[in-house]
């Protein structure tokens, strides 16, 4: 389990992953040794996966965001799902619960590009049964 300190370095590596440890440091009123060993330990235990980046992606041409619900025969899920992440405009991909099989999300330059991967790279993958695409009007939260 992770502390109430471990959530603050948390906290602020989620806002900023560039975020140097000294600053980390001077903000938490720790050592900045005391920040690096917290999060490595993180990393070691899983809890951090990796630093990243968020992306505003019409800013580098990809004006249609959609998140795709894709249902599929049971039996092919995790096939399917795999085929998804293969798919280069793919995000990410997740199986779940509820309305659909798998959960993914597409970026693409425009509507025209996005039909075409839902017919020509989705669609004709073995097992799906059917496609869900919602475009995303505007992200309030990343």
């Amino acid at each position: 389990m992770i502390d109430k300190l471990d959530m603050e370095i948390l906290q602020l590596l989620e806002k900023d992953a560039s975020l140097p440890y000294t600053e980390i440091a001077r903000r938490l009123k720790l050592n900045e040794s005391t920040v690096r060993k917290r999060v490595a330990a993180l990393k070691q235990k899983g809890v951090i996966r990796k630093f990243t980046v968020a992306i505003e992606p019409s800013k580098i041409g990809f004006n249609t965001v959609a998140i795709i619900g894709v249902d599929v025969d049971p039996p092919k899920l995790l096939e399917v799902a795999q085929k998804l992440c293969e798919i280069p405009e793919t995000r990410y991909v997740a199986t779940s619960t509820g309305d659909h099989m798998i959960m993914t999300e597409i970026w693409t330059r425009d509507g025209k590009e996005l039909s075409k991967i839902i017919s020509e790279k989705i669609g004709t993958i073995e097992g799906v049964k059917k496609i869900c695409p919602a475009i995303i009007l505007e992200k309030l939260k990343v």
